[in-house]
């Protein structure tokens, strides 16, 4: 698949006295999880784990959204794949399910720093973190319940 500078996805890293400040940045999809949300939110962790200068890792978000739960929009571009996107939604589950344990065994603390709202796998995102400070905006939320699904990444 091919992004252009518009739909790039990106999650920044600042670093300042010991603080780690991983900024989810694709406002345009509401933060969403896709897989190259969830692919480079993974590498910046990973390069995070083995830092000892960094003693604690906060997370937040650019934008309307800390994070919007899995991007809908990719999972269902796919449908059309010839076993109708079976394998990708997989593909995704076990790189989301990858993210959070990720965030569980990180050395350094983990701060979800919520000023927006978190939908779905993005409360699941946050409720990975092992603190979450939630701002004057911030909205949680989980409408799957209402037709009686729930997040489906186990943490």
């Amino acid at each position: 698949m091919t992004l252009d500078a518009e739909t790039t996805v990106r999650v920044t890293l600042e670093t300042t006295a010991g603080v780690a400040i991983l900024t989810l940045n694709s406002p345009a999809s509401r933060n969403a999880l896709s897989l190259a949300m969830i692919d480079a939110l993974s590498g910046r962790l990973d390069a995070l784990a083995g830092r000892h200068d960094v003693r604690v890792v906060v997370l937040q978000a650019e934008g309307l959204a800390f994070c919007a739960g899995h991007d809908l929009k990719e999972l269902t571009a796919h449908r059309n794949d010839p076993d109708r996107g079976r394998a990708f939604f997989d593909r995704t589950m076990r790189a989301c399910s990858a993210l959070m344990q990720q965030i569980v065994a990180l050395p350094q603390p983990v701060v979800a720093a919520v000023d927006e709202m978190a939908t779905a796998a993005g409360c699941q995102l946050v409720a990975s973190c092992d603190l979450a400070v939630a701002g004057p905006r911030a909205r949680f939320c989980t409408p799957g319940v209402n037709i009686g699904l729930f997040c489906s990444t186990p943490a």
